[in-house]
């Protein structure tokens, strides 16, 4: 800690020895520094925020608004346009000295830098703009940051609100004669069809067309095999009941006998067959063989037998009607498979025919198709021209108005200025310091005694005659005039720049 403090005095000692050193070094820096900062230009800001909303609540109920997003990023890149930027130079002070166009590209590049555009929500936006021009007083550049805001709010409303009805306008017009087009192929299209179809009107799709005709004997073919299928089934039921039920039946007071006895077989027979037995089985064979034994037996016994079966009656009947269907289904059924082979093989008689009519009517789906989508957008965009027209969809309004620069955004000269003092008494303070380390001098017996390696005795105190002392005050006085001229032109400097500022305000 001793050494530190004892380094410390020896360099402050150095300093003030040489402090005339010092202040002359102060003041060149000082001064360097405060003429670079003079010459260095006010920048001046002006801010304004503009609402713009893109659709109201109409569009989005109808469905026609558009992507916001993209609406948004529109109004962005318009406000900062190159065209855009051109009308601001040519309407304010920036196009005075601009006569040719490659002044004007530079002029515009120049002022892209100095306008910036943000967007603080969905449709508030904050335009920014800077001047600070060396060819222009503080004034003036006040003035100009608020007239480039004031001028691209100005474009902005005239193109976007006027701007935006003319070019719905040359939309429509241009859809208009769009459709025009479309009708005219559409016209030609449906009138070669209509030739076509007057001589080959089978190869043409409809109700009589050959196709058509051809599907419809394919679903009458399907239902016709259907219903047969289910006719078949329900005779095979009915002989299925047929052969289970006798066609006599016993009456009280009926003698046996014989007849009996082949009432009995049969019902038999038919309850074997009822359990699926075929003809081939044995026991079929043998009750068969039977039944003819007694049928011989039965026909030359006397007297009555038995009666009529009602049920074997009926369903005889329902056999009959059942077979005269199965009889028309299956006539129905060849009568359509001859008819459509006969319709299949006109279709692949004349090839040609059939794809010149698939390309006819490919030819007009596809025109019909894009008129009827053209159409449906022409009267989309008329339906948004009106709702824009009527109700002014997209609506303009300026939040906060140009604001009038009252003090420089750029450069912070007080604290500019402040900063070169103390930079430049650090200066002073610094070579002061630097001479006193060239050169070989010992503020302290303790330096000079590491320096040299050997003890000292002691040291020899300096002492001043009164002229002398007198002398020394008179330049301690001098260079505290020098050091207190110095934070004078400070204030000076000071007192300058704000009254410049009140000026403009």
């Amino acid at each position: 800690m001793t050494s530190i403090y004892e380094e410390v005095r020896i360099a402050l000692y150095g300093i003030w020895h040489r402090r005339w050193l010092a202040l002359g070094a102060a003041w060149v820096v000082c001064l360097l520094g405060w003429l670079v900062v003079a010459t260095v230009p006010n920048t001046y800001e002006s801010k304004a925020r503009i609402f713009v909303q893109i659709d109201d609540v109409l569009s989005d109920q109808i469905g026609i608004g558009g992507d916001r997003k993209r609406d948004i990023e529109r109004v962005r890149q318009t406000l900062t346009s190159s065209v855009n930027l051109e009308k601001v130079v040519r309407a304010t002070r920036l196009g005075d000295k601009v006569t040719s166009d490659k002044q004007m590209e530079a002029a515009v590049a120049s002022l892209a830098k100095y306008i910036k555009v943000v967007s603080q929500q969905d449709n508030l936006f904050e335009i920014t703009a800077y001047s600070g021009s060396k060819a222009f007083s503080d004034v003036q550049n006040a003035k100009l940051a608020q007239d480039i805001v004031q001028k691209m709010i100005d474009i902005f409303r005239e193109e976007n609100l006027a701007g935006g009805r003319g070019e719905m306008s040359d939309t429509l017009a241009f859809m208009d004669q769009q459709l025009a087009d479309r009708q005219k192929d559409l016209e030609a299209a449906e009138q070669k069809r209509q030739a076509f179809e007057a001589k080959n009107a089978e190869m043409m799709p409809g109700n009589g067309s050959l196709s058509s005709k051809i599907e419809s004997a394919r679903a009458e073919l399907r239902g016709v095999e259907s219903d047969l299928l289910a006719a078949q089934s329900a005779l095979a039921s009915i002989r299925g009941q047929l052969s289970g039920t006798p066609p006599t039946i016993m009456v009280p007071g009926a003698q046996g006998g014989a007849r009996g006895s082949l009432a009995q077989a049969q019902a038999d027979l038919g309850a074997m067959r009822a359990r699926g037995l075929t003809d081939s089985h044995p026991d079929v064979i043998a009750l068969k063989a039977q039944i003819v034994s007694l049928s011989r037996s039965a026909a030359g016994e006397a007297g009555p037998g038995g009666a009529p079966n009602p049920a074997w009656s009926s369903l005889q009947s329902i056999k009959a009607d059942r077979e005269a269907s199965l009889v028309g289904l299956q006539s129905r059924k060849t009568s359509l498979q001859q008819e459509l082979a006969q319709l299949t093989g006109r279709q692949y008689s004349e090839p040609g025919l059939a794809a010149e009519a698939a390309r006819i009517n490919r030819d007009y789906d596809v025109l019909k198709e894009q008129y009827d989508k053209l159409l449906r957008d022409r009267e989309q965009l008329r339906l948004r021209g009106q709702v824009e027209t009527e109700r002014n969809a997209v609506k303009f309004e300026v939040i906060d108005p140009p604001t009038t620069p009252r003090s420089p955004s750029a450069p912070d000269r007080p604290m500019l200025l402040f900063l070169v003092l103390i930079v430049g008494i650090a200066a002073g303070c610094g070579s002061a310091f630097a001479v006193g380390q060239l050169r070989s001098a010992y503020a302290t017996t303790g330096q000079l005694e590491r320096a040299t390696g050997m003890p000292v005795i002691g040291s020899v105190t300096l002492t001043l005659t009164r002229r002398a002392r007198g002398e020394y005050w008179r330049h301690l006085k001098w260079f505290a005039g020098g050091t207190a001229s110095l934070v004078l032109v400070l204030v000076v400097l000071l007192a300058v720049e704000f009254m410049k500022r009140g000026m403009v305000a």
